[in-house]
Order: C-alpha cells, then structure tokens, then sequence
C-alpha cells in the first residue's frame, strides 16, 4: 500500500508563485517516475509534468518556462513549483506515481488532489 501527502495548493493572484509537494511512502522498492497532472472544471484530466528516477523530465507546453519540477530522492518527495501563474492554471491538481512494488509488480497512484486557484 501506498501514501500520497500532497500540499501547497490555494489562492494565488495573477502572476503570483505557488510550490505543491507531494511525499510518497509505503511499500515502494523503486519509482520508475512521479508527477504531477491537473483537472480543470468540465476538462480531462492532462500531464502538467512528470520526473522519472534518473531525473529525466517531462513538461506540457502549457507550463514550460512557467513550472518547475524536482524531486528529493532520499525523501520520495517531488515538488512542483509554479511561477507566473496565470488564471488558466486553475484547476485541481494530482500527484501521481509509478512504481513498482515488493512483489515486483508496476503500479500507479493518485492522490486525492489539490485545488490551484488563480484570482485576482
């Protein structure tokens, strides 16, 4: 079983900054890649951006230049940070991970999600 804490969602202005966290624990042997994907109000569910284990990552065009994604191995924690938000980021987003387990099997899992609202 797997755990997914996420945080740092909420009320940002216009051009303003917001970093989401998302921690992972439980009965993980490897990440083979975690991310973030973001829904808004009546859309699909779409890749915001993703890391993999060697550090390779993965962005929308949406967000490239604007978002910023990381993660702290030792912590399994990847982080998000988001710059020059604009109102189109509003939506909720889920951290999600792909790893596999003791058993040697590959799976995936989503947290709950955080809400991003951009208002003025």
């Amino acid at each position: 079983q797997v755990q997914l804490v996420e945080s740092g969602g909420g009320l940002v202005q216009p051009g303003g900054s917001l970093r989401l966290s998302c921690a992972a624990s439980g009965s993980i042997f490897s990440i083979i890649a975690m991310g973030w994907y973001r829904q808004a109000p009546g859309k699909q569910r779409d890749l915001v951006a993703t890391i993999t284990g060697d550090g390779t990552t993965n962005y929308s065009d949406s967000v490239k230049g604007r978002f910023t994604i990381s993660r702290d191995n030792a912590k399994n924690t990847v982080y998000l940070q988001m710059n020059s938000l604009k109102p189109e980021d509003t939506a909720a987003y889920y951290c999600n991970i792909r790893y596999v387990d003791f058993r040697n099997t590959r799976k995936d899992y989503w947290d709950k999600g955080t809400l991003v609202t951009v208002s003025s």
